[in-house]
């Protein structure tokens, strides 16, 4: 298993089944309002929004490797982007904590607006609700790729995950299969903590590298000997979770920064409403009116 493979599969499943849910709760609704004729503007939206998100990966390695000259250049622009993924992913888990119980009722008012003034309308809804997390997806994996010895490893891992939630989306939406989304979205954040731990911790690397930040020779342990980077299971953990067997001083208290606080206050019981509702019942399929209040956790 290469480095950064488990990391990259998450994200393209994590990633991938929220943009296939929100789809599915937009093409539920159309097609339960008999406005099937809509669905076509429906996925123009999504497909320019998924080309904008691959040209911007593509942008921001075209950055690294053709138009920044020397490597410190480079190393300084890795390390700021693994700032802005570890800030826009922790936004992006809250949010959805927070806003998903609501988030069906608020996708299909602004489409059922938006099929009143037109095709163009419903294929702008449809762009803006996947551009988001098509993005942060394509900044995700241009960051946690970084400690890959190899390009191709990560993509595969990156395409497998979006695979596989396209199909779990699918098998929702048909009602073939039944998934607990919010254990899902619960567990899988957890994993996405841990992750953008990791590229926090390897921006602070990088800025270090890049001569920004001091003390990347006082290390704070070395393992080595125990946590051989050259393993498949130094190589998993390195790739998952950016755990190092000798990192530096500031790189472990980054680490542990921003891990355990982000950690805790995510696994902290939210408040639940008083009366039961069927948001706290295992999640069917979107095409369900009320089963897509599971979409995240």
């Amino acid at each position: 298993m290469g480095q950064a493979f488990l990391a990259s599969y998450l994200i393209g499943l994590r990633e991938g089944l929220e943009v296939t849910l929100v789809v599915s709760i937009l093409i539920a609704y159309l097609v339960k309002a008999g406005r099937r004729r809509e669905l076509f503007p429906l996925w123009a939206g999504v497909a320019a929004a998924v080309v904008l998100s691959v040209l911007f990966g593509a942008l921001l390695t075209y950055t690294e490797t053709t138009l920044l000259a020397d490597t410190q250049s480079r190393e300084l622009f890795e390390a700021i982007t693994s700032v802005v993924a570890v800030a826009l992913v922790t936004w992006m888990i809250f949010w959805m904590r927070r806003t998903a119980r609501r988030l069906k009722g608020e996708l299909t008012g602004k489409l059922e607006s938006a099929i009143g003034l037109g095709g163009l309308a419903v294929a702008g809804i449809a762009f803006v609700s996947v551009i988001r997390e098509g993005l942060e997806t394509a900044l995700l994996f241009y960051t946690a790729a970084q400690g890959a010895t190899s390009t191709v490893t990560p993509l595969l891992a990156i395409t497998a995950g979006i695979a596989t939630s396209v199909l779990l989306g699918f098998g929702l939406y048909a009602g073939a299969i039944r998934v607990n989304l919010t254990k899902f979205f619960t567990i899988s954040g957890v994993l996405l903590i841990f992750v953008a731990a990791g590229i926090f911790k390897y921006g602070i690397h990088d800025f270090q590298e890049a001569g920004v930040l001091g003390g990347g020779d006082n290390l704070a342990f070395d393992i080595t000997n125990v946590l051989d980077p050259t393993s498949w299971y130094g190589a998993a953990i390195s790739g998952m979770f950016n755990i190092t067997g000798a990192p530096s001083v500031l790189e472990t208290i980054a680490y542990l920064a921003y891990l355990v606080p982000v950690l805790l206050f995510f696994l902290w019981p939210s408040r639940r409403p008083a009366t039961p509702s069927r948001a706290t019942t295992a999640a069917a399929a979107p095409s369900d009116p009320e089963s897509s209040q599971h979409v995240a956790a």
